[in-house]
């Protein structure tokens, strides 16, 4: 008899192991002898899980990024555009399916992950190929979500028939065409840019003369050095004019070069300008050079013509909602380039009534137009109760930690320059220095609270020492 109660309460055991840590695997959790089964089904469960973390995929690149910035990269893969022509849009397919699919949505996930081995066929031209290894990786972790076990082990055996008929020219290696993909993905959602170097770098260096890669190469080694104190390296300019030159067609790389040759004193208005006319005849796409162009136009030209350039490109296509955010940009800048100047009243409408048009296009992705708009309202005439509404509504938002201190440090100065609250506009910087996130508002707002603690003038001077005194780093 107690053999036998304790071979109940094992089998009792086993069933609620298996219930919390496999409910959607109707296993048979009988209490006695027959039990069996459902720990073979629940060994093969485990095998499959851990069959599926080996993959190379989205779902295994640590791609966890924050819902306000899915929504950006959505709205900006969106903004691409499905031009044939583009060779990356395999990989954009994929990375489009996997934001989806981490926003929730359980039928757009497998129409682009499906679109994507659509798209590598028409590109490479061949029905199969270890550009697949990744999308079918993706379908692999895709059906094991939507509890299609049969589906999911499909897509991995598939995976595993290319890794064995194409398989990596080095053994130690991913296969380049894995890490091509691997350093796209992270390049497009703010993944660590010497990594993606890396892993184009690894690329190139087993299967070389792919243009596309060459081109991203050079992009992400000057991203990297970006905020390099000494610059743009030599070898790294060297490197963008020979991909220049291999990839003649990429307008968007084509800007990029032509700006950092204008860093270095180069005079480029005449080149500025002949791309102009060159991506205003290119199909609307974000991919076009024409943002980037803009900011050219900005530095070296003038704010008036690059504001001529983006609604000239609006007029040519009214209804692309990409235009109208470049359009929205180049305005900002007109009106808030002199901060000791105030706009005049007449060039403000058309911004504004932009900018609603845009954040009604980008409803999970405006955020900072938001800001800008209520920026704008403070600057209009009789707009402080428009920008106090936008203010309050924003205020009372769900926002996402890291879109905290630009509000409140943004809030603060409208406090203090607008509404002359000295004391709440302090509030808000405080507010803002709190926050445990490293930005740039976050030390904006605590250089502001210096400033009055040094000045020794403000009522709350006391108060902010002790602040500053206990600030934690984060």
């Amino acid at each position: 008899m107690r053999i036998k109660l304790i071979q109940l309460h094992n089998n009792l055991s086993k069933a609620i192991y298996e219930q919390v840590w496999y409910p959607n695997s109707n296993l048979v959790t009988a209490v006695d002898g027959s039990s069996r089964a459902s720990w073979c089904s629940a060994a093969q469960s485990q095998t499959l899980v851990s069959k599926l973390e080996a993959l190379q995929c989205h779902f295994t690149w640590d791609l966890d990024i924050s819902t306000s910035l899915l929504n950006h990269r959505r709205d900006n893969l969106e903004d691409i555009g499905t031009n044939d022509g583009n060779p990356w849009l395999g990989h954009i397919y994929n990375l489009r399916g996997f934001i989806q699919y981490k926003l929730g949505s359980n039928e757009d996930p497998q129409k682009f992950f499906n679109k994507a081995t659509e798209a590598f066929s028409r590109i490479r031209s061949a029905a199969e190929g270890p550009w697949l290894v990744v999308n079918y990786g993706n379908l692999a972790w895709l059906h094991h979500h939507l509890g299609d076990q049969a589906e999911s082990e499909a897509y991995l055996s598939k995976v595993d028939t290319l890794i064995k008929k194409y398989p990596s020219p080095s053994q130690e290696e991913l296969h380049p065409e894995t890490y091509a993909e691997k350093a796209y993905a992270l390049k497009t959602v703010s993944g660590d840019k010497k990594l993606v170097v890396d892993y184009f770098q690894r690329a190139i260096e087993m299967q070389p003369g792919i243009r596309e890669w060459n081109t991203s190469h050079a992009l992400a080694l000057m991203y990297a050095s970006k905020h390099s104190r000494t610059g743009l390296e030599d070898d790294i300019l060297e490197k963008m004019r020979i991909a220049q030159e291999q990839d003649p067609e990429n307008l968007y790389f084509a800007v990029h070069y032509l700006d950092q040759r204008a860093q270095r004193g180069e005079r480029i208005e005449d080149e500025a300008r002949e791309l102009a006319t060159k991506v205003l005849r290119s199909p609307v796409s974000s991919y076009s050079g024409l943002k980037p162009l803009l900011r050219v136009y900005r530095k070296y030209i003038s704010v008036d013509e690059a504001i001529d350039l983006a609604e000239k490109a609006l007029k040519n296509h009214p209804d692309e909602r990409y235009l109208k955010r470049c359009v929205t940009l180049c305005y900002k800048w007109k009106i808030f380039g002199d901060k000791y100047s105030r706009p005049k009243q007449d060039m403000i409408g058309r911004p504004i009534s932009l900018l609603e048009e845009v954040i009604a296009l980008y409803p999970d992705s405006s955020f900072r137009k938001k800001i800008d708009l209520a920026k704008i309202y403070a600057l209009s005439r009789d707009g402080l109760a428009k920008a106090d509404q936008k203010y309050q509504e924003l205020l009372e938002s769900d926002l996402e930690p890291a879109d905290k201190p630009m509000l409140y440090n943004t809030y603060a100065k409208y406090l203090y320059f607008q509404k002359h609250d000295i004391n709440m506009s302090i509030r808000y910087h405080m507010k803002t220095a709190e926050i445990q996130h490293q930005s740039f508002f976050r030390k904006d707002s605590i250089k502001e609270l210096e400033k009055n603690r040094d000045r020794g003038r403000n009522s709350m001077c006391g108060e902010i020492i002790d602040f500053l005194a206990n600030l934690q780093e984060p």
